[in-house]
């Protein structure tokens, strides 16, 4: 047996064995690190710091020492829980898999499976990328996107819902000629009409984009501190089959308030506004769109033309679209298109958000030319740095107006042809765009764009986003994390007797039907008593609520004994009447109210 096991068991003093043995490494995460490293800042002495965090004054030097590495780990995406650290791993890994986290996300987006091979392909491609952009000091790591590591990446990320396959999927054409035949027997069965058959689907927009050959995108790409040329937000598009209903866009940025918005109404612009860390589309986000905004306008719709209330609404089959939807309302079923037919028969797809893109370059170009022409009027550049986010928003209402009810109506002939009333000029809405485009950007100057920078333009919206891509998003976003962003006053959150009285109900709802349904009585039971223990803090705290709200404070005691004097004082030979005493118990329950 080893020496280390033998010291282990003998009585040997710890001083006569630890020469020999080899001792247990402690393991530290990286919050305790930083907590180590704020206890500096705050001027605390190492011996000092080692008492209160469990920690030999030497461990805490030595964090200490490697600061700069700790901190740049804690600024990257790796939740605290999942880094149990002996030691900090590289700034060129946690950089790596961050972008790679983005990227992947961007791919289920937009519904692309991913093979392992692929993954490990393009882990590959980012590191070796950012290892040339590091230098000379990066050139010993060495990278080989293991098996091993690709689990411990999930982990890391908690990518657990990846859509990941043998191969990478293409376009299906099979599935794509069989649906509009299933469609069209759940139509007729159910009775739908083409204004009670609808259709959304997601698309990015890099807003603040413009055709490579132009003064503005070679500034973007190399001025400090200039917009992202990707600078991207999500949005959901869509209308029904007559095309006389285009549902309000639901718009999804990275930021909740911008500069831009600082002070404005958000229910009043002319999207609907969300927000998440990465300007994409959660299940959540789509579930709240469909309970709050869509069915409500379905059923006012419904209402207006004199139809039942009921929906038929198509959607692609893709992470942000939760399965349950179904449930959310009994008047509107949902439909998942068959994977990998997107580019073949959804509807959006085939046209209408197209149309739409087209339309907002031209505004766009449009605004820029009026804004820039004439004496007094700012440069190009000028205009541009001042094209903001609200700009953005306005014009993504406007030219979703634009988009004509024909050419909403048009975009269903593969699917459903039987509902299109006239093909004619539906599809010559892009072409006729781009060349109002291309006459546009001559007469802003930009001389060298062609029809095809503008075609490529509009088609880079839905292409994958490339490692420079990537990159640019994110120093964009760290820019923006540092102070580019407004900061909102903190809300003061507070739990009301009130409040809690509400959730109580809601739990207890809840609770019922896990014991009136589940078949297993023992299951439901465990569940229900678990809920009931974890409930307990909440419990109290609305007792002690209840309690401190029936106590008349220290100031209303002094008020009514002042008001009883005064009375004493006002009639000296008459005992206090019941009608003076009733009233100043009102006043004291008012008060408490």
């Amino acid at each position: 047996m080893s020496q280390k096991r033998r010291a282990s068991h003998s009585g040997v003093p710890s001083g006569s064995s630890t020469t020999s043995s080899k001792k247990t490494r402690k393991t530290i995460s990286l919050g305790t690190k930083l907590d180590v490293l704020r206890h500096f800042d705050a001027g605390e002495r190492a011996v000092d710091i080692g008492i209160t965090l469990g920690l030999t004054p030497t461990t805490v030097r030595t964090i200490r020492s490697n600061a700069d590495k700790i901190r740049a780990s804690a600024r990257c995406v790796t939740p605290l829980s999942a880094t149990k650290i002996s030691r900090s791993r590289s700034s060129l890994m946690e950089n790596m898999e961050r972008l790679l986290s983005v990227w992947i996300e961007d791919q289920n987006q937009r519904n692309i499976p991913l093979s392992l091979p692929v993954i490990q392909a393009k882990a590959k491609s980012l590191y070796d990328k950012l290892k040339r952009d590091q230098g000379e000091g990066s050139q010993t790591e060495m990278f080989m996107a293991s098996r091993g590591w690709f689990d411990r990446f999930k982990k890391r990320f908690h990518l657990h819902n990846m859509k990941m396959s043998s191969e990478v999927a293409s376009a299906d054409p099979a599935a794509a000629k069989k649906f509009p035949n299933y469609l069209k027997k759940i139509i007729e069965e159910c009775g739908y009409s083409p204004k009670q058959v609808f259709n959304v689907n997601e698309t990015s927009l890099y807003w603040k984009m413009m055709p490579e050959r132009t003064c503005i995108f070679r500034e973007e790409k190399t001025a400090p501190g200039f917009k992202a040329v990707k600078d991207r937000l999500t949005l959901l598009l869509g209308g029904n089959a007559a095309g006389d209903m285009k549902m309000k866009p639901l718009t999804v940025y990275q930021f909740e308030t911008p500069r831009a918005l600082k002070g404005l109404s958000k229910e009043h612009l002319p999207v609907i506004w969300r927000s998440n860390k990465k300007a994409w589309i959660t299940g959540a986000i789509f579930s709240e769109w469909l309970t709050l905004y869509a069915i409500p306008a379905w059923k006012e719709y419904c209402a207006k033309e004199n139809l039942d209330f009921k929906i038929l609404l198509l959607i692609d089959d893709v992470p942000a679209h939760p399965i349950n939807l179904d449930d959310l309302c009994e008047n509107v079923k949902v439909v998942f298109l068959p994977p990998n037919t997107t580019s073949l028969i959804q509807p959006m797809d085939q046209g209408a958000i197209a149309a739409f893109k087209a339309y907002y370059l031209r505004r766009t170009f449009d605004q820029l030319i009026r804004g820039t022409d004439g004496e007094g009027k700012p440069t190009i550049r000028q205009f541009w740095r001042d094209y903001n986010i609200l700009k953005c928003i306005n014009n993504i209402g406007e030219s979703w107006a634009e988009v004509t009810q024909a050419c909403m109506n048009g975009v269903w002939w593969k699917l459903w042809p039987e509902c299109v009333n006239d093909l004619k000029g539906f599809k010559d809405v892009v072409p006729t765009m781009k060349k109002d485009i291309l006459g546009l950007a001559k007469k802003a100057g930009f001389d060298k764009v062609e029809e095809a920078d503008v075609t490529q333009l509009l088609q880079s919206h839905g292409e994958e986003l490339t490692n420079e891509d990537l990159m640019q998003l994110d120093m964009m976003r760290a820019v923006e994390d540092e102070g580019q962003e407004v900061k909102e006053e903190p809300t003061h959150r507070n739990l009301t007797a009130k409040r809690l009285s509400e959730a109580f109900q809601m739990i207890e709802a809840g609770l019922q039907i896990l014991s009136d349904d589940d078949p297993d009585r023992e299951r439901s039971s465990k569940v229900i008593r678990g809920v009931g223990h974890l409930m307990t803090c909440y419990k109290e705290i609305y007792q002690e609520k209840k309690r401190k709200a029936k106590q008349p404070s220290l100031a209303m005691f002094f008020r009514v004994v002042t008001v009883k004097e005064e009375q004493q004082e006002e009639q000296p030979d008459d005992p206090p009447s019941s009608t003076s005493d009733f009233t100043t118990s009102a006043e004291l329950n008012n008060h408490h109210c």
